[in-house]
């Protein structure tokens, strides 16, 4: 059940919500050659000005110390400490035109759908989230197994075990309340954990921002569910109709808004803080490894 069905299934479910209204939005101009000479016009001007502020300071002196009368302990940040501003984006140009699309698809029957979900009671909701919940579980055991991680892959077990059980079909997160919290986990960072980069950005039509590692992972999780089709509810007519409402509890669960700022670097942004995560989180996983340091210059991702 994953949201690359709901693009079929959405629109069937709009049946029940002829009464909602739908309205399309209309979305800034992307010129992103005039906006990325903007934003490089502005930089220049705040590196001046900084450094026109800086040469009031005596050198190696840090401003902030004459008010805190400390000296400055930290050690010197160079340019190498700093992440690039540049994303390896490839594909931008279907990139962009696949963000715009999610965004009008968004506004046009994700949204609508979704706050009709959010009219229903609480616990009702609760219980749809707490079930696919449970079932991805199953990913996380797999693949907690092949990064060899294995007190997580039995900590999952034992959430599935339970919630399976006493949490009648997963309806009830027993296991949280258990004190045994499961972080959920899947292929793609099975991918990352043995030393896969996260390449070039990808925005999936529906899913949203992802890298080139992110779909395949996606990919190996949908077809391992496919494949292990437990209670027979990943084929035939019945795994339609959970697919919608799985997406549809999915988006219930993020506050992103397409455009909601109305500031034309949005596209810029997402895809920066999507790879810089990404990255981070790779850091994470090999901590006790070193690590390759790619040139100051190089776009993240490539």
């Amino acid at each position: 059940m994953r949201l690359i069905l709901v693009v079929l299934m959405a629109v069937t479910g709009l049946g029940g919500c002829a009464s909602q209204v739908l309205t399309l939005h209309t979305l800034p101009d992307e010129t992103p050659a005039a906006d990325n000479a903007a934003a490089a016009a502005g930089a220049a001007a705040f590196a001046k000005a900084n450094a026109a502020g800086s040469s009031q300071t005596p050198s190696g002196a840090n401003p902030m110390d004459a008010d805190l009368g400390e000296p400055d302990t930290a050690p010197p940040v160079t340019p190498a400490d700093a992440p690039s501003m540049y994303t390896y984006d490839p594909l931008e140009r279907l990139n962009r035109f696949t963000y715009r699309f999610n965004a009008r698809f968004d506004a046009a029957i994700f949204l609508p759908v979704t706050n009709t979900y959010l009219r229903l009671p609480g616990p009702l909701r609760s219980g749809v989230h707490n079930f696919f919940d449970n079932l991805g579980d199953i990913d996380s055991i797999i693949n907690y197994v092949l990064q060899w991680r294995w007190k997580f892959g039995l900590r999952s077990l034992e959430r599935f075990a339970i919630n399976s059980t006493i949490g009648i079909g997963g309806l009830i997160d027993v296991a949280t309340k258990l004190k045994l919290p499961g972080p959920p986990t899947g292929f793609a960072t099975t991918l990352a954990k043995w030393g896969m980069h996260p390449g070039f950005y990808l925005v999936l039509p529906l899913l949203g921002p992802s890298t080139l590692r992110d779909g395949l992972g996606f990919a190996a999780d949908y077809a391992t569910d496919y494949g292990i089709d437990l209670g027979h509810l990943y084929r035939g007519d019945a795994s339609w109709a959970l697919g919608v409402v799985n997406a549809v509890d999915q988006r219930a669960h993020i506050s992103f808004r397409y455009y909601s700022t109305g500031s034309p670097f949005e596209y810029e942004t997402v895809r920066f803080l999507y790879v810089r995560q990404r990255l981070i989180q790779d850091g994470v996983l090999h901590d006790n490894a070193p690590r390759h340091r790619p040139p100051a210059d190089a776009p993240a991702g490539k």
